[in-house]
């Protein structure tokens, strides 16, 4: 049986894990994710390494952390984009790529996470080996896009979350156009989708 935590407790381990993250963003500002150790992000954490081993188990669930908790800052201004066009699937899906797209393009430390020389880099962490990274932001814009349209079947809303989640780490990680060229794309693309999964239709 599980031990249920207490808010203080919670509270510590928010606090723990906000200190080692900010440690670890603080490494990468100088040095590439391939030459940082677990001692390296606990000293700078100000805590014993195996208290960093004892939260996430491995360097490589560590990175995985990380990159999640990265990606909230994104992902909240994302779900607030769809549900400001709770009225027209198709331009809450717009707005929320083209946010998205171009806020982790111009962030200095998404592009540190994804450049990547082959010397084992955190790129392998959105894409060869991205899969709970790709779970995890499916599982939180399905919930937005089923908060704003509840009548939606939950596996057609499923389907259109992870296709959008793939997609987006794709442009993110291999970018083409501008965000609002793409995000657009996208959309147009997508569109006979949203409006059936969505229920809506879109007028000549």
């Amino acid at each position: 049986m599980a031990t249920q935590r207490t808010p203080y407790q919670e509270a510590a381990r928010e606090l723990l894990r906000k200190t080692v993250f900010d440690a670890a963003r603080d490494q990468l500002g100088s040095r590439p994710w391939s030459e940082i150790t677990m001692a390296d992000i606990a000293t700078g954490a100000g805590v014993s390494r195996q208290t960093l081993y004892n939260e996430f188990g491995n360097r490589n669930e560590f990175g995985f952390a990380f990159v999640i908790h990265e990606a909230e800052r994104f992902m909240d201004d994302v779900e607030k984009a769809v549900l400001e066009h709770g009225d027209d699937p198709r331009a809450a899906v717009l707005a929320a790529l083209e946010h998205f797209l171009s806020a982790a393009g111009g962030d200095p430390l998404i592009r540190i996470l994804l450049s990547d020389d082959g010397t084992g880099g955190m790129l392998p962490f959105v894409t060869t080996q991205g899969l709970p990274v790709v779970q995890w932001a499916t599982s939180r814009l399905t919930a937005v896009i089923e908060e704003g349209w509840p009548e939606a079947p939950v596996a057609d809303v499923q389907t259109l979350a992870e296709t959008l989640v793939r997609l987006a780490i794709s442009y993110v990680t291999t970018p083409g156009e501008s965000a609002e060229e793409t995000a657009k794309a996208v959309a147009d693309l997508l569109g006979p989708f949203i409006d059936r999964a969505l229920g809506t239709t879109v007028a000549e």
